[in-house]
């Protein structure tokens, strides 16, 4: 539930944002003129934010603010800067379609084989798990090899894996 408030949040922030930054120059500009002088903006922030303080943080705004944190796999690695573009540009693209993509989805047939361990939406062990994901669950799964987690999970983790590196 964090992963989605902070999304929210984040979608929120950045709409703002734009608006906050051309509503001098939307309101005298008739309507087609007006969405790109909002759009541009829009993008530049979401750019900044998703791509440039994720880069930095290991975060966006609304991460921050719900406590989540954005980790390389399989190792809990901080995220490449090439990962974070092709994660922004997916869900450019991925984010607005996805009502569509739930209504479209069949349910799973009854007798239908799961994927073994090791396969895409089997948690691997010892890789620290996004909150609420379940195992088999592929909609954890991000095409940029990157997981979000929340802070304290990833703080348990490290300590565990320096644990086992001294020991």
């Amino acid at each position: 539930m964090r992963r989605y408030l902070a999304i929210a949040l984040d979608c929120y922030l950045c709409l703002l944002a734009a608006g906050l930054l051309t509503r001098p120059y939307v309101h005298a500009a008739e309507t087609g003129r007006a969405v790109i002088l909002t759009a541009l903006p829009a993008l530049a922030l979401s750019f900044v934010n998703q791509v440039l303080l994720t880069a930095a943080v290991r975060a966006s705004a609304g991460k921050l603010i719900m406590g989540v944190r954005v980790v390389g796999l399989p190792d809990a690695r901080r995220p490449g800067l090439g990962q974070l573009i092709r994660r922004w540009l997916y869900g450019l693209v991925r984010l607005p379609l996805q009502p569509w993509y739930r209504l479209r989805k069949r349910p799973a047939r009854p007798g239908a084989r799961r994927p073994a361990c090791g396969q895409p939406g089997i948690p691997q062990p010892g890789v620290p798990q996004p909150e609420g994901s379940r195992p088999g669950s592929m909609a954890d799964d991000d095409v940029a090899g990157l997981r979000q987690v929340r802070r304290g999970d990833l703080r348990t983790y490290r300590r565990s894996v320096a644990a086992h590196a001294s020991a």
